[in-house]
């Protein structure tokens, strides 16, 4: 058995656990730091199957936007910033384990690139030796797919159109924004300069 094909069972056994780790950690935090270690062995999988340009996607497409979820996550669920750093030594096992295998993966996948992918990535998308990765992923999703992905992006439209909608509807108990009214508004009305004392706090 070679290196590559253990390094495929591990990265797809712990995208798996952590998949399944997702669904069912209690703490949303949780879930999203075992969502992005889904992200980096997936991530590996690409690597292995010789598609590096998917892999980077991964890394920083799904994972910048899972962080950027993570601040939103943050703000809505108002965390208590002092009882978390109060229990930090208690999560930083866990947290110092995470770190230790997305080193070893990281030291693992450079090793088994340098090796070369293996040959179950021909078999699934043949390409020439000759054609770059993004080369090829745009021959083929501006040919063959290009339906489908004309079809996504009407998808992802009409999502953000629902979203906004949503946002915009008529609710009761909250005031509706009045664009003309913010327009006119002069500058004298919306700034005060006061002459704050020391030790006196903030007048809101």
């Amino acid at each position: 058995m070679t290196v590559q094909v253990l390094a495929f069972y591990l990265f797809a056994s712990i995208v798996v656990a952590s998949a399944v780790m997702v669904i069912l950690a209690r703490n949303p935090v949780h879930s999203v730091l075992w969502l992005i270690l889904a992200f980096f062995n997936a991530a590996g999988l690409m690597v292995l199957l010789g598609a590096e340009f998917v892999a980077m996607l991964l890394v920083i497409v799904y994972v910048g936007a899972v962080a950027v979820l993570f601040l939103f996550v943050v703000m809505m669920l108002d965390i208590d910033f002092a009882e978390l750093r109060a229990g930090f030594v208690s999560y930083f096992p866990l947290g110092g384990a995470i770190a230790l295998i997305l080193l070893v993966e990281l030291v693992l996948g450079i090793a088994i690139w340098q090796a070369g992918e293996i040959t179950l990535a021909q078999r699934v998308a043949p390409t020439p030796e000759d054609v770059p990765n993004i080369e090829a992923i745009g021959q083929i999703l501006y040919s063959r797919y290009i339906f489908l992905f004309e079809a996504a992006g009407l998808i992802l439209l009409v999502a953000m159109i629902g979203a906004i909608v949503l946002t915009h509807r008529a609710r009761g108990g909250v005031r509706s924004q009045d664009i003309g009214k913010q327009v006119r508004r002069r500058p004298q009305d919306a700034v005060r300069n006061i002459d704050q004392p020391v030790g006196k706090g903030v007048e809101l």
